[in-house]
Order: C-alpha cells, then structure tokens, then sequence
C-alpha cells in the first residue's frame, strides 16, 4: 500500500499497476467502546499488515471532559444554525484550496538535499534509541520511510522542489506526537504500560511473544519426557499451570499451535503428542 502499486497474477497476466492515492481510513472498535487493556488489534479487528502501512495513526477517545462536550456541542449546534458574523475569521474559499492541493500534487515533486538527509537520518536514529532502554525496537525502516513521505508532503504544500531541514523537523514534530500522545493509547502493551511498536508490526507485543515462546519451551519439556504418548490439552494446561506458569488459554493456543507448525508436535482431535527432539 505504502509502495502505492498493484500486483496482479491471474488467468496467466503478471502486471504491476500504479494505484497513487491517499488512503484515510477510520474503524471502530468491535465492543463500540475502547477497551484500555487491549491492544489496537484486539480492539479493532484489522489485521497488523494492513495498519501497519498507514504513516499516522490517531486515536479518538470519547472522553468525559466538560471543555471539549462544550466546544462539540457549539460546533454541532452551528451546522445548523449559522450566524451572519463569522467572529471576524477568513475563511479560504474552497475551490481555491482544491486548486493549489491538485497544483501541489500533479506538479511539484520535491527531492532530498544533503542537509536534509542527514537530518532524516538522525531523526531515525533518535526514534530508534526511544526503546533501547526496554529492550524494544520502537521504529522500523517503514518508519522512516512515513517520515520521508511527510517531508516531501511539507515540501510540496510550500510548493518547493526541494525538501528542506524544517520539513523534516515538521514532519517529525508529527510522528513525535504520535509516538508520545496516540501510540500511548492505541500501540501500548497492558501489561508494561509502554509504547510497543511491535503491536502494529507483528500483531502483538514484544513481552507477549515473549511469553510465548516460554511457555512454547515448557510444552516441549513437559512433552519430550513422554515423547509418542497423547495427552489431552487441557490435562497438559492444568499441569503447566501447577509449574506456577501463568498464562491465558488463548496464549497457550497459541504456543501450542506454533510448536505444530514447526512438527514438533502432532495434533489429533484434542490430544496433542511430542513428535520431535529438535
């Protein structure tokens, strides 16, 4: 998506098709209602290689705050009753605006100078070291290519053909925020309490998979003692559980499938065996 191309191999044809458009997208999440112990993709059911794609991502809590219910309320109120003094605000005409936004798109295509590379690739570095003190990545290459997009977005609006140092501290001071206000909500792991990035990577948090790669260990341990021999999954949860392993059915699902994946174990019906000594 972020490549802005369409890949197809159907009946025999193998092309690749130029899909350049911006993407906005909202979703609400599944129980109308956000869940602060879970993580986005739990919250919103989309999958992590689709959110992953966007460059911004904001979170909008309906929250009690008597302020901002006033500030609602009045411009909802205005739609539909509008008054002759518009409080003295210019208001930019809209066919004006849509102009220079096609201008600004069919013809401007701003480049990176030296300057502002450098500047790019520091921003990143700094992106980089905000998790190195957990042990967590907290940007990816992907990152840095949404900071380079947002850049050359600046650049454009200022109809520029070349990106400078400021729209690179602009476009950061925006993933700045992101970072620091909406991944707070929307790519914190519950049980740390910090920002993981992994959650729209990976689908889950760096301490989740953690936990299951674990619990992934003790199954083969518990299992390999008996190894050809069934046993049902719930006697080896229960027997797990009395190791003082504390876990949730849905992470032992998943730790259970992972090891069957890598034929480690085999599965028949609700009885799973060890397989392997790898």
């Amino acid at each position: 998506m972020e490549q802005q191309t369409l890949s197809i191999a159907k009946a025999g044809i193998i092309c690749q098709l130029n899909a350049r458009t911006s993407i906005l997208a909202a979703a609400n999440p599944v129980d109308s209602q956000w869940n602060q112990n879970k993580t986005i993709v739990d919250n919103i059911q989309l999958p992590h290689t689709l959110l992953s794609r966007f460059d911004l991502i904001f979170l909008l809590v309906d929250s009690q705050n008597e302020l901002y219910d006033r500030r609602l309320a009045n411009h909802l109120v205005s739609l539909y009753y509008r008054e002759t003094n518009n409080e003295g605000c210019e208001l930019l005409d809209l066919a004006l605006l849509r102009d220079y936004i096609g201008y600004a798109r069919s013809y401007v295509n701003p480049l990176l100078n030296e300057a502002s590379s450098r500047c790019l690739i520091d921003k990143y570095l700094q992106m980089r070291k905000a998790g190195s003190g957990f042990g967590q990545v907290s940007a990816y290459p992907r990152q840095l290519e949404s900071l380079i997009r947002l850049a050359e977005a600046h650049a454009k609006i200022r109809l520029s053909s070349v990106v400078s140092v400021q729209d690179v501290e602009d476009a950061y001071r925006q993933v700045d925020f992101l970072y620091r206000e909406a991944l707070k909500q929307s790519a914190v792991d519950p049980s740390t309490g910090r920002v993981d990035i992994n959650i729209l990577a990976a689908g889950i948090s760096a301490t989740t998979r953690q936990i299951i790669d674990q619990l992934a260990e003790a199954i083969r341990g518990e299992l390999s003692q008996r190894q050809g021999i069934l046993i049902s999954l719930k006697k080896l949860m229960q027997q797990l559980r009395q190791n003082d392993l504390s876990f949730t059915k849905e992470l032992f699902d998943e730790a259970v499938n992972n090891l069957i994946k890598n034929e480690v174990l085999v599965r028949t019906g609700d009885k799973i065996r060890y397989v392997a000594a790898t």
